[in-house]
Formats: structure tokens, C-alpha cells, sequence
């Protein structure tokens, strides 16, 4: 088996190999992240000294072919029908420019690893983008030699719900929510929220304490997944301004890039490692894609930590009461939603049907009023579920002028798109919506935070 596991930083790669092949694991090595070469080489050195328990460190290799040649001598005395799982840790950071890493690696798995059955490589790395080009998608020696690949993703918000019970947090899922929309599904992060503490203390305490983990998280976090990271972070500070997304042509004039290929590549790295993601808007064409940043933590950064005036304790929970902060949490609320397609989905009871997500945007120039639609789920049956996305800490109540936008919405969607298809009316919020007068009749479903957590 040669395995390759990516995933974004503090997403739990390391933690899950280690615990599901605890008894398995014959060897691991770790990249330095920028080390040079013959530092890399010493650090292999002591690997190889753990996995034989001795005492005195072997000589350190010459350069990676010698390297791979005392891996082999060390394991081919303990090759049987018994499982043999070697870790090779951050590979893009061991991969160093003309080190001949990789193509040592290559060799020794074609010519030696790969002739076991018992023997089975792990590779992963938080820089997703370098793993798929390198590893995955290699056109030489690494050629479709990869026999399971896994993206590790953050978890949902179920899922975080049921780590936070393992730990003994008791929170409802609005506190777990508020969470979320600071940190995500990063279990790294979550690991770090003490028991007896409410969200917005959490908050208070990683994020805006002098000494806390998430205050000083975003300096690292881009620099150590990408070599240029420079220019990931002009992108994300670009999206972070405009929460309905851009498209390519509108990062290029935002960031002040010149047009080319490179951009491209930058922003598949970002999608690959999990802090944008792409949206087709309905029924248009791939090159007119909007890009929005999705991590949370990325988003709740670089508006609040960044530049906050005040720290420590009581800081948070004073700026959580702001107006800025509640019109913010209507947009990472949203941003959540699309994450969770799949359980709007069943509480719908559509989860069997066919269904294409994306959001809709008209603008009418300078006469008329235009219209923007979060979520669209365009589905096979013939119908579309059009959602509003709605934030409140209660009920969420819809008065005659919120009715009338609606309407305009609607009627403006149905106009424009000259869609034949049922168009169903649904609000998505938080603790669902009044069923009063303008409720009745306009809106056909609702999905409340609850149906999130399932």
C-alpha cells in the first residue's frame, strides 16, 4: 500500500495514522519545515535510531539514495506476513529544491517497498496542492502508484458536537455554533476548550489573550503550508472583504496581480488545502466560477484578531455584543449552510434525489433593483429549493418589507432564469421562523440549526 493522506494544518493527519496503526508503525520521519537538506538528512538519522531502539545514532547518510538504502537493510530483516507501516511526515517540507528526495523515494518504493504485501507507506502533508502535483498526479515514476488516498476534512458540525461530548464539554448548539463560526470543525482547536467555560469565553481565551493559541495561529498558518505565501494571503485578505465571493478576474483586480497561469495554480493550492472553495452560479459557465474564503478561522482572523484594540480578558465579550459583530455572523452563518448541503438536504427529505448547489446573483445596472439568492438547490425532480439564509438569536421574524424583498427575489429569479421548474421558498435559520401572516402561504419549508447538528 502506498498511502497518501492531506489535509490543511492542525486537521489531525499525524494523530489519525498514529492512533489507527499504533501497533503497526515500524518507523516515522518528520520534515523540518524549512531545514536544508543536510538537516533533513540528520533528523532521518534519529528516525532510524528510533525505529531500531538503539542506543547510539547511526552514521547519517550521505544524501537520500544512501538514506533509503539503510531504511531497507533496517526492515528487510523484519519483513513477514505481518503488517509493516512506515510515516513519512510533512513530505513537502523533506522534499527540499534539488535534493533528490523524491526521486530517491520513488526508487526505493518501485524497486524494493513495493514488492511486500506487509509493507504499507504513508505520505501526507498539509500542503495539499504539493501532495496531489507530486504524488497523486505524477507523471514519472510515481505514476498511479498511489493505492488509497485520503483528504481529511474538518469536522462537521455533528461531529463536533460528539468530540466536544467525548471531552465531557456540555454546550447547546448555539454556543457549539458560535464556536464554529471562530474556529471550524479543526480538532486542533476544539481540543483546546476547557469544560465549565461558555463559547464566548473560549473565544476570549485563545483568540485574545496575549499568550493565546489562535492569536498568534494565522502568522504560521499560510507559511508553513506554501513557499511563495505572500500572495495566498493577498487572496484571502481580498475574499475576506467581500463575503458573497469574487470571481477570478476580480481577485486579480483586488490583489493588483498581473493576469497568468500562477494565479491559477495559487488558487487551486488554496481550495486543495481547504480555505476557499469554488461555486458555479446557476446555470453559468466555469470561467464565471466565484470564489469565497471558506475557512472560518481565516474569516473570523483577519475581521476581529487582526486588528483588535483591546486584549485580554472581557475583550471578546464586549466586541461579541457590537452590531459589527451580529451582521458578521449572518455571513459565516451562511458559509456554514453551504457546508451542510447534505443535511438541508434530508431534513427536506430530497436526500435521494439529484441536486446541483449554487447561489444566484442578478444585477440590473443602474435602473432597477437587483437580487441575490445564498442557496439554490437545483434538483432532478423538477423543482428548486430556494433558501434564505438567516442568523437570529431567536425566532427569526419576517415583516411586510422583508416579505416584499422576497417576493422580488423570487419573482426576479423566476424572470430571469426563465426556469419551468417549481421554485420552493425555503428559510434556513437558527431557531426557525414565525409562522405569521407573511410565513404562511410564501414560505414552503424551513430548516433550523438543530437539523445542522443531524
Amino acid at each position: 500500500e502506498l498511502i497518501a493522506i492531506y489535509g490543511r494544518r492542525r486537521i489531525g493527519k499525524t494523530f489519525l495514522i498514529r492512533n489507527y496503526f499504533q501497533k503497526e508503525l515500524v518507523f516515522e520521519f518528520t520534515g523540518v519545515h524549512g531545514a536544508s537538506m543536510k538537516d533533513q538528512l540528520q533528523n532521518f538519522s534519529y528516525a532510524l535510531k528510533e525505529a531500531m531502539g538503539i542506543s547510539i545514532q547511526p552514521t547519517i547518510p550521505k544524501n537520500w539514495i544512501e538514506a533509503f538504502q539503510y531504511l531497507k537493510d533496517i526492515l528487510k530483516e523484519r519483513v513477514t506476513k505481518k503488517p509493516l507501516v512506515l510515516l513519512f511526515d510533512e513530505l513537502p517540507w523533506i522534499s527540499t529544491p534539488k535534493s533528490g528526495f523524491l526521486e530517491a523515494f520513488t526508487h526505493w518504493w518501485n524497486s524494493w517497498a513495493s514488492k511486500y504485501q506487509a509493507v504499507k507507506v504513508v505520505i501526507c502533508g498539509s500542503a495539499a496542492s504539493w501532495i496531489i502535483q507530486h504524488i497523486i498526479n505524477d507523471r514519472g515514476g510515481l505514476h498511479n502508484r498511489v493505492t488509497k488516498r485520503i483528504r481529511l476534512l474538518p469536522f462537521t458540525l455533528h461531529e463536533t458536537a460528539a468530540f466536544l461530548k467525548s471531552k465531557k464539554i456540555l454546550l447547546d448548539h448555539y454556543q457549539i455554533l458560535q464556536l464554529y463560526m471562530a474556529m471550524g470543525g479543526i480538532p486542533q482547536y476544539l481540543a483546546q476548550v476547557n469544560q465549565g467555560e461558555s463559547s464566548s469565553q473560549t473565544i476570549d481565551r485563545l483568540c485574545f489573550t496575549r499568550n493565546g493559541p489562535l492569536n498568534t495561529e494565522f502568522k504560521d498558518l499560510y507559511r508553513s503550508l506554501f513557499a511563495n505565501a505572500e500572495k495566498h494571503e493577498q487572496i484571502v485578505r481580498a475574499l475576506s472583504r467581500k463575503a458573497k465571493g469574487m470571481t477570478r478576474e476580480e481577485i486579480i483586480g483586488a490583489c493588483k496581480f498581473s493576469s497568468g497561469g500562477w494565479i491559477t495554480k495559487i488558487l487551486e493550492e488554496l481550495e486543495e488545502s481547504g480555505f476557499i472553495t469554488e461555486y458555479l452560479p446557476f446555470e453559468k459557465k466555469s470561467r464565471e466560477s466565484i470564489y469565497r474564503l471558506s475557512d472560518e478561522y481565516t474569516l473570523f482572523y483577519l475581521k476581529f484578531i487582526e486588528n483588535a484594540k483591546a486584549i485580554g480578558k472581557g475583550s471578546w465579550l464586549r466586541q461579541s455584543e457590537t452590531q459589527s459583530y451580529i451582521s458578521w455572523c449572518g455571513f459565516a452563518f451562511e458559509a456554514i449552510c453551504l457546508k451542510h448541503v447534505e443535511q438541508i438536504k434530508r431534513k427536506l427529505g430530497i436526500r435521494g434525489v439529484y441536486t446541483e448547489q449554487s447561489a444566484w446573483q442578478y444585477h440590473p445596472g443602474k435602473s432597477g433593483t437587483g437580487a441575490q439568492i445564498d442557496l439554490l438547490i437545483d434538483r432532478a425532480d423538477r423543482c428548486i429549493n430556494l433558501c434564505e439564509v438567516k442568523f437570529s438569536s431567536g425566532e427569526f421574524v419576517i415583516n411586510k418589507k422583508y416579505a416584499a424583498e422576497l417576493d422580488h427575489k423570487i419573482n426576479s429569479f423566476k424572470q430571469q432564469s426563465g426556469t419551468r421548474k417549481t421554485v420552493f421558498p425555503t428559510m434556513v435559520t437558527t431557531y426557525g421562523t414565525t409562522e405569521n401572516e407573511y410565513y404562511l402561504g410564501r414560505i414552503q419549508a424551513q430548516v433550523v440549526m438543530d437539523d445542522l447538528f443531524r
